[in-house]
């Protein structure tokens, strides 16, 4: 069997890894610990994160002609490459992270959302909290002024119902009507 056909289901696998990912992050593992190594793998996975090494070779082959092309030129040295098609943010937050406590692990660069980006890039882009969170973030924004017009509604029903309200209506400073020229 020649050598491109034992090579074709690699790049096929990579290829069908990617299709639909929104993220991927190419790190170098060099120097890491067996205990590290499975410490990162486990994380990545809790996170929705896939994480596997290839040869750069192989990777190269998978990224043509899709938008993760550009990680072309950070393909030196050994390779894994961690994707996620959930989350975005997942693979740059999860690898930013333990890479501050595994100083070898070190993060080449990625493609964001189509974006390519360097070291510094997927540092930026792990800051990003998670779609998740930047949704309970705008819904609370959205729920305060609500919540706060029910207490003060309450509040007033508390003192007095109808009358409290008309009294705070007759007690609030009338505006004045803009003067017409």
């Amino acid at each position: 069997m020649a050598k491109v056909e034992l090579k074709q289901p690699i790049v096929a696998e990579i290829s069908e890894g990617i299709k639909d990912a929104q993220s991927v992050v190419l790190v170098d593992y060099r120097g890491l610990t067996v205990a590290q190594d499975t410490e990162l793998r486990k994380a990545l996975r809790e996170a929705g994160v896939t994480y596997k090494v290839y040869k750069n070779t192989m990777m190269n082959f998978a990224f043509k002609g899709t938008q993760f092309e550009g990680l072309a030129p950070y393909l030196e040295g050994p390779s894994a490459m961690a994707y996620s098609s959930t989350d975005a943010t997942a693979p740059a937050r999860v690898l930013v992270q333990f890479a501050k406590t595994a100083d070898k692990l070190e993060i080449k660069g990625g493609v964001v959302d189509g974006t390519v980006c360097d070291a510094a890039g997927i540092k930026d882009v792990a800051n990003i909290p998670s779609k998740e969170v930047l949704i309970s973030r705008l819904l609370g924004s959205m729920k305060s002024p609500i919540t706060n017009f029910a207490r003060v509604m309450n509040q007033l029903a508390e003192k007095g119902g109808a009358a409290a309200c008309e009294a705070a209506v007759a007690e609030a400073p009338a505006e004045e009507a803009p003067a017409a020229e």
